[in-house]
């Protein structure tokens, strides 16, 4: 093994029943099937140090959402993985990174979106 702990994670015996929520804090809020689309400003905004985005996708497939500093540079990746219609609420945790302005971005099979958030320490 090479100690990751998300494989730690994710190999316990279901036996234990243990509630363990994804590593990056993204839950299903609602699989009733969203009329559209949609990438919510994360709230709150501004924030210090963790915020949540809101997502909605119509159809199942896969998500990738990713944060990027004001230079471009991707900082992290939030979300990349297949995910059922509904809607998502991810949180983030920013306290390793400075203050100042980052992008989030949504891409699906059909959408895309991109919002900016502030984060003030």
């Amino acid at each position: 093994s090479n100690g990751s702990l998300n494989n730690d994670i994710w190999n316990w015996a279901p036996s234990k029943r243990v509630n363990v929520r994804p590593p990056l804090g993204i839950q299903n809020i609602s699989s009733e099937l969203p009329a559209k689309c949609k990438l919510e400003q994360n709230y709150p905004n501004p924030f210090n140090p963790t915020t949540n985005i809101k997502f909605a996708i119509t159809k199942s497939g896969n998500v990738n959402m990713a944060i990027y500093d004001i230079n471009g540079r991707k900082v992290e990746e939030l979300v990349n993985g297949s995910y059922s219609a509904g809607t998502y609420q991810v949180d983030w945790n920013a306290a390793r990174y400075s203050s100042g302005v980052y992008f989030y971005t949504i891409v699906t099979n059909e959408y895309s979106d991109t919002k900016r958030m502030l984060l003030v320490k």
